[in-house]
Order: structure tokens, then C-alpha cells, then sequence
């Protein structure tokens, strides 16, 4: 399966994600903001990361723009909101600086393994 890198400043989240996936049979990898996740990235190889939009250090943003430069193959898939108008408002942007998929805060972690499964080309 696929090795994921997910990138979120809410330890409930990563540690949910992190259950999932590997539930799905992924291998997962986490950090808490932008800049520890880059840094991973270039240190170890990862077919998808899975990252939040507000976050300290390094927002979802910049991070997306980095990733895409650095790692143009990498899926991305970006969550984020919990209700916060701002927030919701940056999926749109996320999605034109190469996010491959967003979904808003709360997701249902079912929507996540289909888009998983969808973007590393498996029948979800």
C-alpha cells in the first residue's frame, strides 16, 4: 500500500487519519505543521500527503506550493475548516495551487479512504 504523510496541527485529527489509513492498510507518517512536514518530505518518500490549511510554522498554503515544486507527482488531498468561514474559504485556493482533492472539516473518514483509493488509482 501507500506510504502517507498527514500534516495537522489537531493531534485528534492526525491520530484519526493515522487510524484509518492504516486500518486500510497504508503506512502513515505525521507532523504537526508545514515546516516538519516538508522536512519530511525531503527526507523520506511519500505517495500522498494529507494536509490541513491554518496551521502554525508553515500554513497549508505554502506548504502545498512547496510540496508541488519539490514533489510534482505527490497526491495531495487537503482537509480543513471545523467551521471556521476562513479557512473554508482557502480549499478553493488549495485546489488551484495542485491540491488534487479538499474536503472541509468534519469529513467522514469513509470519504477519505475512497479519495485515497481514487487518487493512487485503486477501485474504491
Amino acid at each position: 500500500m501507500a506510504r502517507i504523510l498527514v500534516i495537522d496541527d489537531e493531534p485528534a485529527i492526525r491520530g484519526l487519519l493515522r487510524q484509518v489509513l492504516e486500518r486500510a492498510g497504508h503506512s502513515v507518517a505525521e507532523a504537526s505543521n508545514g515546516r516538519e512536514g516538508i522536512d519530511q518530505l525531503e527526507a523520506d518518500d511519500f505517495e500522498m500527503v494529507i494536509t490541513d490549511i491554518v496551521m502554525p510554522e508553515r500554513e497549508g498554503i505554502e506548504t502545498i506550493m512547496r510540496i508541488k515544486q519539490g514533489r510534482p507527482k505527490t497526491k495531495i488531498i487537503v482537509i480543513s475548516g471545523g467551521g471556521h468561514r476562513l479557512a473554508m474559504d482557502f480549499l478553493p485556493v488549495a485546489k488551484e495551487l495542485g491540491a488534487d482533492l479538499t474536503f472541509p472539516k468534519p469529513f467522514k473518514p469513509a470519504e477519505i479512504i475512497e479519495a485515497v483509493d481514487t487518487l493512487l488509482g485503486k477501485a474504491a
